[in-house]
């Protein structure tokens, strides 16, 4: 059973990873990777924790996204960032079964292999919700079997663009099962985003977009947490086609664009080593 205070609300570990959703100057800005190196070299850059992308994660693989078919690569990428001493959250899509008892295990898993969190998501492949009820309880299933495990509880309906105006209600069933955080993808509406964070007794994250609002404003609003989700793999990729099109074509690649050098790059598997000869100790990107 999940602990509870005296009038059955959730008790709620305040564990090193919770404390970062309410610190006071601004939210807790969570890059999100895909491998060891691409979280390695975002921990080298300071951020203080990290978070997964499950796009980033299937994509990789050659598996589609949110449809339950990575569950060996996340759990292999969760128990590889395990060995070293990163501070960071999985994406786990819907737990990859609606079985809570299957995702409590999951959860489990997770924990023992040095995760802080896990993102659970009630968006569906076929494009609807998953009901609120049965969301609910794979979060209190989870939370009775890995209590300080933080779980970000995400609802997809503006993600989706289905059942808007649930959104509210179905992150505050929710709260009751046990979440340690809200988070709403696709919403990006400032009215929106402060009724909720009035609304919510858990801290809201809100995905960051390039034409939303910017990390100040979304403080201003009362988010506790930004993720990127899977900006920084897209980006990624696009960097890599922009690279090698332009070298394809006789063209010098763009001037924006910056590379780690290959010691650096090899550093990022070895974080406790001595940074390399010329290297400041600091990730410096340079013109490739």
């Amino acid at each position: 059973m999940t602990p509870t205070f005296r009038d059955g609300s959730p008790r709620r570990p305040l564990t090193a990873f919770a404390r970062l959703h309410h610190q006071a100057a601004t939210p807790l800005l969570l890059p999100n990777a895909w491998d060891h190196a691409s979280a390695a070299a975002l921990t080298a850059q300071g951020f203080q924790a990290i978070g997964t992308t499950s796009l980033g994660v299937a994509a990789a693989a050659g598996l589609p996204d949110g449809a339950a078919a990575t569950l060996d690569a996340t759990l292999a990428l969760a128990r590889r960032l395990g060995e070293g001493s990163f501070l960071f959250t999985v994406d786990a899509e819907g737990g990859f079964s609606d079985d809570p008892e299957e995702v409590a295990r999951l959860a489990r898993e997770l924990r023992d292999a040095g995760a802080a969190g896990i993102n659970l998501e009630d968006g569906r492949p076929d494009g609807t919700l998953a009901p609120a009820e049965l969301h609910a309880a794979k979060i209190a299933a989870v939370k009775a079997s890995a209590p300080a495990l933080f779980v970000n509880a995400r609802t997809d309906t503006h993600w989706l663009g289905v059942q808007e105006e649930e959104t509210a209600a179905r992150l505050a069933v929710y709260e009751r099962a046990g979440a340690d955080g809200a988070f709403v993808p696709g919403l990006s509406d400032p009215d929106a985003i402060a009724t909720l964070t009035a609304a919510l007794t858990v801290p809201l994250n809100i995905l960051y977009t390039p034409a939303g609002p910017t990390l100040a404003e979304l403080a201003a609003l009362g988010v506790r947490r930004v993720s990127l989700g899977s900006l920084l793999y897209r980006s990624a990729l696009a960097a890599a086609v922009a690279t090698a099109t332009a070298v394809r074509d006789g063209h010098r690649p763009p001037s924006d664009l910056g590379t780690l050098s290959y010691a650096e790059v090899q550093a990022l598997a070895l974080p406790d080593a001595p940074p390399p000869p010329g290297s400041s100790g600091h990730w410096e990107i340079t013109d490739a």
